[in-house]
């Protein structure tokens, strides 16, 4: 196969030997040997760079070009210049789809990569597509620093995590809290469960031991889950009553429940800012918000939904799903 012939661009030097040479009289094939470039490119050159009363200048050359390279390559441009694509880029950011989940289920489908995340951010900060980022989850175009975790006491009769068995189907519990100003105990129970990273949860009007166990049995009984683990906070102390064994972390340690601890910060960008009062979020909205983030496709589950890992795994059934009100799948 022969090798294609390197395309080099005039520089201002060459661009003012081709307008004397111009001048001279000398035809394109001879000016294209005193240049060494083919005789393609000093056509090229006076067709697209010349004036508008057909004479080839060196100056408006060079301004012609610099304005050419200029516009070659835009902010957003490989989403602009797939407009099908745009389509369904535009109707996913409405069902709540992440940039990530859309390039991963796009490689996922396709088999190969057609447009990265990175493209989509870009296109999203763009003037082309700056009004559909209010369809991101953080709604803002710059990360906001992340505040000190609340300190947990320690709790008694509890069993540390390093006791947990390695076999079996685990998952991680918190409490997500209204802010301190709202003078309100009102906050919301969420699991997650570690192989599916399937989030479950239910609406607490305080954080009573009662209120939480009881949250906690209602919540696992439709499912597989057998442990899940805790932080120190009080309304955990009455975890001997749960309907599974509940493991604590160490004092001060929320990075040992990494999937809850990203579950909530989901549900806190997605739909329930941390300045959210948990009293003005019913039960329903936010089975409803869980329900959504499930059927999100995740990176680190081969771009599948946290649902359907969980119904392929049995921890949880169709049936459960569609019966049980309680399942906030």
């Amino acid at each position: 196969m022969e090798n294609r012939k390197q395309f080099q661009h005039l520089d201002r030097e060459k661009r003012d030997r081709l307008e004397a040479l111009l001048r001279a009289g000398h035809q394109q094939a001879e000016i294209a040997r005193i240049l060494k470039v083919d005789r393609s490119t000093v056509s090229r050159e006076i067709k697209r760079h010349r004036r508008q009363d057909g004479r080839y200048d060196a100056d408006t050359a060079v301004h012609k070009a610099r304005l050419r390279r200029m516009d070659a390559k835009y902010q957003g441009m490989k989403v602009e210049g797939m407009p099908m694509m745009r389509t369904r880029l535009v109707a996913a950011l409405r069902r709540h789809r992440s940039p990530d989940e859309i390039a991963g289920r796009l490689r996922r489908e396709r088999g190969a990569t057609i447009l990265g995340k990175d493209a989509i951010y870009k296109w999203l900060y763009s003037p082309y597509g700056q009004r559909y980022c209010r369809y991101l989850c953080t709604k803002r175009y710059r990360r906001r620093k992340q505040k000190k975790k609340t300190k947990r006491v320690m709790i008694p009769n509890r069993i540390p995590l390093l006791l947990r068995p390695v076999f079996g189907i685990h998952a991680e519990g918190d409490t997500a809290v209204s802010p301190k100003r709202a003078h309100t105990p009102a906050a919301a129970l969420v699991i997650s469960e570690l192989a599916s990273k399937l989030l479950l949860g239910r609406r607490l009007p305080s954080l009573r031991p009662t209120i939480v166990t009881q949250a906690v049995n209602r919540t696992v009984s439709s499912t597989a889950i057998e442990t899940m683990t805790m932080d120190n906070g009080q309304e955990n102390r009455d975890h001997e009553k749960m309907a599974i064994s509940v493991f604590f972390c160490d004092p001060y340690s929320p990075w040992q429940k990494p999937h809850v601890e990203n579950g909530i910060g989901l549900l806190r960008r997605w739909f329930v800012p941390k300045k959210t009062d948990w009293r003005s979020v019913g039960e329903r909205r936010l089975q409803y918000y869980l329900r959504i983030l499930n059927s999100k496709y995740r990176k680190s589950l081969d771009y599948r939904s946290a649902y359907e890992v969980a119904l392929d795994r049995g921890i949880i059934t169709k049936r459960n799903y569609s019966s049980n009100t309680d399942c906030c799948i």
